[in-house]
């Protein structure tokens, strides 16, 4: 009977952890899940670009206009434009579709510099730009409403082909 005793003893001990514990435990926990996520996200992206390119199809970007608005201590308004997202890394020899959708702005007509691409993206419309970059490099895309400070500029963003 004494070993029966001393066996239900030592199952009904209690172990009691403090607040600051459970709480560095629920934020480990978050930690791992948030990481899991993004690798999870990360390794589906290749896959993605992957089936996009044995498609044959060109590999689609779709791109804002954005704007941000700010009033000074005098008063003054502030403006400023961009694309977004800013910069898009491409691989030479890649076809590639751009789907560039206004936000913001009535109208954003722009040049990318060094592909010889022009066009105009409309507030509430999308602008379809398909190309297949052949050299290595920094191309920008200038807005070119708004090129100066004045006039809420500049408004660039950068395509980079590797």
């Amino acid at each position: 009977m004494d070993k029966a005793k001393e066996e239900c003893t030592e199952m009904s001990k209690v172990v009691f952890i403090d607040r600051k514990k459970m709480q560095l435990y629920a934020l480990l926990a978050v930690v791992v899940v948030l990481v899991g996520a993004y690798i999870g996200w990360q390794q589906s992206r290749p896959a993605a670009d992957a089936a996009s390119a044995a498609s044959g199809g060109p590999r689609v970007i779709h791109l804002v206009t954005g704007e941000y608005k700010a009033t000074a201590e005098d008063g003054k308004v502030l403006e400023s434009y961009r694309w977004d997202p800013g910069t898009i890394i491409l691989r030479k020899d890649e076809p590639v579709e751009l789907r560039i959708t206004g936000i913001n702005g009535q109208a954003h007509p722009f040049v990318i510099e060094g592909l010889n691409i022009r066009g105009e993206v409309r507030k509430g419309k999308t602008t379809v730009v398909n190309f297949t970059p052949k050299t290595a490099g920094i191309y920008p895309i200038i807005c070119q409403t708004h090129v100066e400070l004045a006039k809420g500029g500049p408004m660039v963003g950068y395509l980079v082909v590797q």
